[in-house]
């Protein structure tokens, strides 16, 4: 029999990749800013470089499956997952700024913006009801862009990033009550680990807040006296949700185990690490003192459970190798 054409083995697994898998680089670039926050530089530096290179990959897996596998290309970026690739850009990018690598955070910057909208309709087209966790990432990568546009008009004293950023972040918000609206409550139970982001986009909007009140200053003077109180208010509620979130979360885990791998429970790390980070910021731009100490806790959390779930990761890729080899072995 004549032999049939193969897909590249290559080209192949690109086209496989799920759009959930950039959840990865969310969790770790999370990790990389809570480090920072909390003064581990050289530990946050070490995380940044598997967070940069996940990110290129799967920047190369995007541009693979756009030219050879238009349709997949097409049906997944209308699933939220698809949203991870902005909030995962202004994650690192955040990062980049807080390195003070400005011109790079800049351009990050720009092209999670011009991905934003597009993949935001797209997204927003096919919501139905009754959906998982990954609905709340249309809140998450538009709170993204606020904390990176509020993080550079701090260092760059832009006042139109700020004025931007606060418009992104209520706009956030609406997304989040719309999403809350359509998640699936029986996710808390059944859930791969997505669920967890609803959560998560509550730290980031926290976090948002935070980045917000600390862009001010006497040179930009951003908000006035009822500008700050209202921001301040947001913010500190946003947290609490957020922590109470978090606590009942994981009293869903601790009664209804899932320990099986799954590609989504990268989606379970980045809002532990969000957490932590949401509250190590507020904590700085309102003066809290103790919470501090509680971002710290949870971040150490967030490690050990970024490092549960990479374990887990690569055992799963060496079974998948291992499978591969003895599928394509001759008989």
């Amino acid at each position: 029999m004549p032999s049939t054409p193969r897909t590249p083995p290559l080209r192949t697994r690109w086209a496989l990749r799920e759009p959930a898998t950039g959840a990865a680089v969310l969790a770790t670039g999370i990790l990389s800013v809570g480090l920072e926050q909390t003064g581990y530089e050289v530990l946050s530096r070490i995380a940044l470089v598997p967070a940069c290179a996940a990110w290129l990959a799967l920047a190369a897996g995007f541009a693979v499956q756009l030219l050879w596998e238009r349709e997949a290309w097409v049906r997944r970026a209308g699933t939220p997952a698809a949203l991870t690739a902005v909030a995962a850009t202004t994650v690192l990018g955040t990062r980049f700024s807080l390195l003070g690598w400005q011109t790079l955070a800049e351009a990050l910057l720009a092209l999670a913006a011009v991905l934003w909208p597009g993949l935001l309709v797209v997204v927003l087209r096919h919501w139905g009801p009754r959906m998982p966790g990954a609905v709340f990432l249309a809140c998450v990568a538009t709170q993204g862009l606020a904390v990176q546009a509020a993080t550079l008009a701090a260092a760059l004293s832009t006042a139109w990033l700020a004025h931007t950023a606060l418009v992104l972040f209520w706009l956030g918000l609406v997304l989040y009550v719309l999403t809350l609206a359509r998640f699936d409550p029986r996710q808390t139970v059944e859930g791969a680990g997505d669920h967890w982001v609803a959560g998560g986009a509550l730290g980031i909007s926290a976090l948002a807040g935070a980045q917000l009140l600390a862009a001010d200053s006497a040179r930009l003077y951003l908000w006035n006296d009822d500008d700050r109180g209202v921001l301040r208010v947001m913010t500190v509620g946003l947290l609490v949700l957020d922590l109470c979130c978090y606590a009942c979360l994981l009293t869903a885990e601790l009664r209804w185990p899932r320990l099986r791998y799954d590609v989504l429970r990268w989606s379970t790390v980045f809002p532990m690490g969000m957490s932590a980070a949401a509250a190590t910021a507020v904590s700085s731009a309102l003066g809290v003192p103790w919470l501090k100490g509680l971002g710290e806790v949870l971040l150490w959390v967030a490690v050990a459970v970024w490092a549960a779930v990479a374990v887990a990761a690569v055992r799963a890729v060496s079974a998948a190798a291992r499978a591969d080899v003895r599928s394509t072995a001759p008989r």
